[in-house]
């Protein structure tokens, strides 16, 4: 009997984990996408050429590997079909590789729209959505009016369809908000048409029966475990169970099936969008680490907000992932800071704590131990000896504090710039 792996992001998402997956997927079988939207951009860089996968798994570009959209993932149509498009261009046959879960969600025109009307009627408490309509859809999906993958193989999809695209209209006139919803559905019912040509599976049943016959499995969640709708930084999180769990309701795994639980974290720490940020540098520090890390969203170019490593926030992250590897990316960005921080504890109301408050948008001052930097260009290198004595420490550090070995340390954007730990 087989058992599923787990990937996922410890910190707000942008943690590298379409290359982590791209470095891991020769040793899997099957990969698969377990919730989130297209707001999710994994990166994948090899042969020195940068690609971005919002929907499809991580798994694409390794001949003889199954790739499935699980149920607990929202899809739009035509980003999915651009996708395919371009990847097609590349020579990827998906025909045979990309299997869509009929209980999967759709995401149509309309919650687009419905997405930016209301980010726009919340003003200055903006929660910086990827106004991709993820968020309706979800609400959709929880109030039981949803569009499924499942429901474009039946004669009256059309009729539902417009069903549900009216009553979001009558949602937009509230909101006053002027919409072009038709301008994107000969685009959107395209993107339709080619969803058909795909296998659209009952994917429960395929994954366990990939599990009984102990194929290797991995599931890759989006975002991370701090824009968890349930323990991220309310409200300022996704609409979906980014953390392990997630991976049992949004592929219809069991519990017990759950294998090795990889977590990946930076070195620092970044944010897109609005929420709160303990170790935030609004400074030239991270003004710096933002340049030299190129930190800018891979799905919407935003720049992303930077800061020292917080411990606080990753020891929360592994204690309810149950992360049993961890993974580090971009300790290379750090190479020209004389002096690297590490927030190991908060100060909250003139208190000391070591547990992330109920009300993280209450003034935090984080507590820092210092470390000496590396102060060297660690990029390409390839074995655990190679890495600077100083870094070691660094790492040995987040061992000792999170109880978790740091099995792979990603020193580069390509494939072959990672380094496994024994």
């Amino acid at each position: 009997m087989g058992k599923v792996d787990i990937l996922l992001g410890l910190q707000w998402g942008d943690e590298g984990k379409g290359k982590v997956v791209d470095v891991l997927t020769p040793n899997y079988d099957v990969i698969a996408r377990f919730q989130g939207g297209p707001n999710a951009g994994h990166s994948l860089e090899f042969n020195n050429i940068k690609h971005v996968l919002h929907t499809i798994p991580s798994g694409v570009f390794h001949p003889g590997c199954i790739n499935i959209i699980g149920n607990g993932v929202v899809i739009d149509p035509i980003i999915l079909a651009k996708e395919i498009h371009s990847l097609e261009k590349l020579g990827v046959n998906l025909k045979l590789s990309l299997k869509i879960s009929k209980k999967a969600h759709l995401i149509l025109p309309s919650h687009r729209e419905l997405d930016a009307a209301s980010e726009a009627a919340k003003g200055n408490s903006k929660i910086g959505s990827t106004l991709k309509g993820i968020g309706p859809t979800y609400m959709d999906k929880t109030g039981r009016n949803g569009l499924r993958v499942g429901d474009i193989l039946l004669p009256n999809f059309r009729e539902r369809y417009n069903f549900l695209k009216n009553k979001h209209k009558e949602i937009l006139r509230l909101y006053n908000y002027e919409s072009n919803i038709e301008q994107h559905e000969t685009e959107w019912f395209e993107g339709i048409e080619l969803m058909r040509e795909y296998q659209i599976i009952d994917s429960e049943y395929e994954i366990n029966e990939y599990i009984n016959q102990a194929k290797r499995i991995l599931a890759e969640g989006a975002q991370g475990s701090l824009l968890d709708i349930d323990f991220g930084s309310y409200p300022f999180v996704t609409s979906s169970n980014t953390i392990c769990a997630g991976a049992c309701t949004g592929l219809g795994i069991a519990p017990h099936r759950i294998g090795e639980v990889y977590g990946i974290f930076k070195a620092y720490c970044t944010r897109v969008g609005s929420g709160p940020f303990p170790t935030e540098l609004d400074n030239q520090i991270g003004e710096k680490i933002r340049q030299v890390g190129h930190e800018f969203g891979a799905t919407t170019g935003r720049p992303r907000r930077c800061g020292w490593l917080d411990l606080v926030a990753l020891k929360y992250a592994i204690m309810l992932n149950g992360v049993t590897q961890l993974i580090m990316t971009k300790p290379d960005v750090l190479g020209t800071f004389e002096i690297i921080k590490v927030a190991v504890a908060y100060r909250v109301n003139g208190y000391e704590t070591s547990r992330l408050p109920y009300d993280i948008n209450t003034p935090i001052e984080p507590v820092y131990k210092e470390f000496k930097g590396w102060m060297r260009d660690i990029s390409g290198f390839k074995s655990v000896d190679d890495l600077p004595e100083e870094l070691i420490r660094y790492i040995e550090f987040i061992e000792q504090e999170t109880g978790v070995p740091v099995k792979i340390i990603s020193v580069g954007p390509n494939r072959e710039d990672t380094i496994v730990r024994d």
